[in-house]
């Protein structure tokens, strides 16, 4: 050994020794943060949780290649809910925390409430967005609500949640013409008419109207129609989303191939939504300089007006738009998929929902008249004598929120070494250590149909079982927290408007597909085979 080393140059010697210094330090912060992690896991009673019983047991590729083919496909959502039910069946006991391995990285799943509380709620500041996901949607979305943490995160809710006050969520004159717009697409002959991409239009119009001051007008124009910057923008944002959501959900490897049109797409977005940008914000210092200029009617509420007042530079206003348009289309457009896929399958339900409907007459009914309405006897009661139907999407055994949450899946990463209440040990009830850095995922979808939180039909839809229920963090139609959605009260009164007008319209719904249910996924779930019916009006 000494003759070799005799043989080399000094600062070879040098180069090796301190490679070895280096790999010495690195085993020794190993070693002493994994002591540490065993004293702060023994401390709090940690115990391990089950795996997930890999085919590669190394990076895991055999569960991403099964998660990439039913993003693609379809079933993705049945498929997380196979994997707690497999493991329950190896346990011998019911397990609704494990772990499973992410492209090689150690990753806790769990349908747990007490265990989502806790990421959400009581250690909150112990998480923030996994990483991945502010990779897979920064270049769409930048920096704003949806993709910041911290400080950035707070001003960026700050900066928005003024803009859904009552007053202004409560001006459902903005969906009226819209919703016409989409009455007059529905044939009144009976002919199939797929409502889904009909839902998606309504709500990217309303949405860009309520946004920008001025509507996408899809509605107006020929759905294929590329010429129309609205349509061709619905496209790109579809498409862009849809990849967003895959890398997020299933990891980069899965978008590795160039994607000419995803670049484009992402391109025009951006210009799309920077030009009503630049126009506001110009029109803003013209008021300035000229006081007696108006920004915009003076008797409408436009929300890019009042974000341009602020100050902030024309990206991050544009970043923030893009946030909230993602909210406003996606989640309730794929919420009216839901319902109305439901209400083709349940005349019944439909029945007693017109009845409750026609107490309105034919008019367009007003905020004041949507918050009387009561529940329907038997199947929109949920313990309550009365109810503002700005919540009977959600409370008619959520008709869509329940058995399909809009975002069925998420989750958060740990920022420092925390634990979960529940989830270790061989019974369960014994708290799960999660280190520094290891992604915790939970599944609504999977949690919202256990049958020891709603009963044996957990799977079926029926609305009584709101009349004694009283669900509390096992049930997340809007997640919780500080990051509880604040657009949920502006999806929840367009999506019981567009329900109103259209059940005002038709008295009949019939299903025109057979196809099983599962879902499309891109940042949001909606009905894969969209949403074919045959309606009669009324």
């Amino acid at each position: 050994m000494s003759s070799l080393l005799e043989n080399r140059s000094p600062a070879l010697i040098s180069l090796i020794g301190l490679g070895v210094f280096y790999l010495l330090a690195i085993l020794t912060k190993w070693a002493i943060t994994a002591r540490q992690q065993r004293a702060f896991a023994a401390k709090n009673g940690c115990k391990s949780t089950p795996w997930y019983p890999h085919k590669d047991p190394i990076l895991g590729i055999d569960l991403f290649l099964k998660n990439l083919k039913l993003s693609q496909e379809g079933g993705f959502l049945e498929g997380v809910s196979a994997r707690y039910d497999l493991i329950s069946r190896r346990a011998g006991k019911p397990v609704y925390t494990f772990k499973q391995l992410l492209l090689g990285e150690p990753v806790i799943l769990t349908c747990e409430p007490e265990n989502v509380k806790a990421v959400l709620a009581t250690k909150f500041k112990d998480f923030d967005l996994p990483p991945r996901r502010k990779t897979a949607l920064g270049p769409i979305f930048g920096h704003g609500i949806f993709t910041t943490d911290g400080g950035e995160w707070e001003a960026s809710r700050a900066l928005l949640r003024p803009n859904f006050t009552r007053s202004q969520v409560g001006d459902i004159d903005i969906f009226e013409a819209h919703i016409s717009k989409l009455i007059e697409r529905i044939p009144k002959d009976g002919k199939t008419v797929d409502l889904q991409p009909l839902f998606f239009l309504l709500t990217l119009d309303s949405a860009t109207e309520f946004l920008f001051g001025q509507s996408t007008d899809t509605l107006s124009e020929k759905e294929d129609d590329m010429s129309s910057p609205g349509v061709r923008f619905s496209d790109a944002f579809n498409y862009v989303t849809f990849k967003g959501g895959l890398e997020a959900r299933v990891g980069k490897l899965a978008v590795l191939m160039p994607d000419k049109k995803y670049k484009e797409d992402v391109k025009f977005v951006h210009e799309y939504v920077g030009g009503y940008v630049d126009r506001a914000l110009d029109l803003h210092k013209e008021s300035l300089k000229h006081e007696n200029i108006e920004e915009g009617a003076a008797d409408k509420y436009i929300f890019l007006e009042e974000l341009a007042k602020t100050g902030y530079p024309a990206k991050k206003i544009q970043d923030e738009l893009l946030n909230i348009l993602l909210a406003g289309r996606d989640t309730t457009a794929s919420l009216l998929g839901f319902v109305f896929y439901y209400l083709a399958r349940r005349p019944d339900v439909v029945e007693k929902l017109r009845a409750e409907v026609l107490q309105l007459g034919s008019g367009q009914p007003s905020f004041e008249d949507l918050k009387g309405m009561k529940y329907l006897q038997g199947c929109l009661n949920e313990g309550e004598p009365a109810c503002p139907v700005t919540l009977l999407i959600q409370n008619t055994d959520c008709l869509a929120l329940r058995l399909w949450p809009i975002v069925p899946a998420n989750g958060r990463i740990a920022v420092r070494d925390t634990f979960l209440p529940l989830g270790g040990g061989a019974d369960g009830k014994s708290p799960v250590f999660v280190k520094k850095g290891q992604s915790v995922l939970y599944q609504p979808y999977v949690m919202q149909r256990r049958k020891d939180l709603y009963g044996a039909d957990a799977n079926e839809f029926r609305p009584e079982r709101w009349e004694t229920l009283r669900p509390s963090w096992q049930y997340l139609p809007f997640n919780g927290g500080p990051r509880i959605c604040i657009g949920q009260q502006f999806a929840l009164i367009e999506a019981s408007y567009a329900v109103v007008r259209i059940l005002q319209t038709f008295k009949a719904i019939e299903k025109r597909d057979n196809s099983v249910l599962t879902e499309y996924l891109t940042l949001t779930a909606c009905p894969r085979s969209g949403v074919k019916v045959g309606m009669t009006p009324a």
